[in-house]
């Protein structure tokens, strides 16, 4: 299983994408659309839990409504993510996505994890779908069985209008340049380690992992860690990507405390 993801600037051309990836035979459970905001208010005014407020509360998200019969009889659902807000999902493929990005699937997702398209999920770039969300975008990922299968629904998708996943996580990382760059240049690494430093802090924002308490979070960064130090013999690998690493963990919970003050 593969994912194939396009980042789209208006809601109406990602439709189109997801129209055209229906006509070119993918099943609708192996696609589907997110976008910020709620198709009704339900968002808004369900609580996350018994003792919640209505609202936005807690920074991890709740899946608050499912139904039935929308585009075509796909699954609509609804949830709150950290810094995002509302955000609607159509399809079994969009509950999956939910659910690792931090949502509590409901009785109308839960079955639908299980499912094997679920596989090919990539975790590591969930984040990367949440902040082109905040920014107003759509994406839609769809599964495709391989890395052949995946190549025309990726070229569909360009000509649709959308922009990859690896640029937008480009552009997400140039919004941050800056500040991380004078973070860890005076803490005293080198320019040329950055790369090991956005290492670290794109590991701390990996869906399996985040919203943990660190000492439940360790051996994965140390096994993330020791990756990259074989995939970069020699290098100045740790101090770098350890500071990257607590860089990235304070800027998602930052994300979660802004949601909370919303």
């Amino acid at each position: 299983m593969q994912a194939v993801t396009g980042v789209f600037v208006s809601q109406a051309d990602a439709q189109r994408a997801v129209d055209a990836l229906r006509s070119k035979g993918v099943p609708s459970d192996k696609i589907t659309l997110l976008t910020a905001g709620s198709s009704d208010k339900q968002a808004e005014s369900v609580p996350v839990d018994a003792a919640e407020s209505p609202g936005m509360g807690k920074a991890i998200g709740a899946v608050v409504g499912g139904v039935g019969g929308f585009s075509g009889g796909s699954l609509l659902l609804a949830a709150i993510l950290p810094g995002v807000g509302p955000v609607t999902a159509i399809g079994l493929l969009g509950a999956s996505i939910l659910a690792a990005a931090g949502a509590t699937a409901g009785a109308a997702a839960g079955e639908s994890l299980e499912n094997s398209m679920a596989k090919g999920l990539p975790e590591d770039e969930i984040f990367v779908y949440e902040d082109a969300l905040r920014k107003g975008r759509a994406v839609v990922v769809a599964i495709a069985d391989d890395s052949e299968a995946a190549e025309p629904l990726r070229e569909l998708m360009t000509s649709a209008g959308a922009e990859s996943v690896d640029a937008a996580r480009e552009q997400w990382w140039i919004g941050l340049r800056s500040s991380e760059r004078e973070h860890y240049q005076a803490s005293g690494s080198s320019p040329d380690q950055e790369k090991y430093y956005r290492l670290g802090f794109e590991a701390a924002l990996h869906a399996r992992t985040r919203c943990k308490e660190f000492d439940q979070v360790s051996a994965e960064m140390n096994s993330r860690l020791e990756e990259v130090q074989e995939q970069h013999p020699g290098a100045d690998v740790s101090e770098p990507f350890l500071k990257g690493y607590q860089r990235g963990r304070d800027y998602y919970q930052r994300i979660c405390e802004e949601s909370k003050a919303a």
